[in-house]
């Protein structure tokens, strides 16, 4: 008999591409406005001195360090989802049960066949 790889739970799946895309394109944008602001203090304020510098350094670099974070993926991804099956004891303890009828099934496991 084969073995049917586990199908994954809609808990686990990773974040839909248009949401990803969402959020990476929100982070371009703050880091962008940050850039902007960083511009137009460095014009602004005077006396200059270092903090003129600073602010141009942040004009310069900001660009490169938006790409970079706007294109990493979500390498970290939320933890799987525990099955029900797995969340159930192996041999449940027969001495805190008190008896009674055969129990019903608690966990309600529907598999699907290939058509043939």
């Amino acid at each position: 008999m084969k073995h049917q790889p586990a199908t994954p739970s809609a808990t686990s799946l990773p974040r839909a591409p248009h949401d990803d895309s969402n959020r990476r394109m929100t982070k371009y944008f703050i880091m962008m406005a940050v850039r902007v602001v960083c511009f137009v203090l460095m014009v602004v304020i005077t006396p200059y001195g270092w903090h003129t510098a600073a602010f141009a350094v942040g004009a310069v670099f900001l660009p490169y360090i938006a790409v970079v974070i706007a294109n990493v993926g979500d390498d970290v991804r939320e933890p799987a989802a525990v099955s029900p099956l797995a969340a159930l004891p192996e041999h449940p303890d027969e001495t805190t049960r008190e008896p009674q009828a055969p129990a019903k099934p608690t966990v309600i496991e529907i598999r699907e066949s290939r058509p043939e």
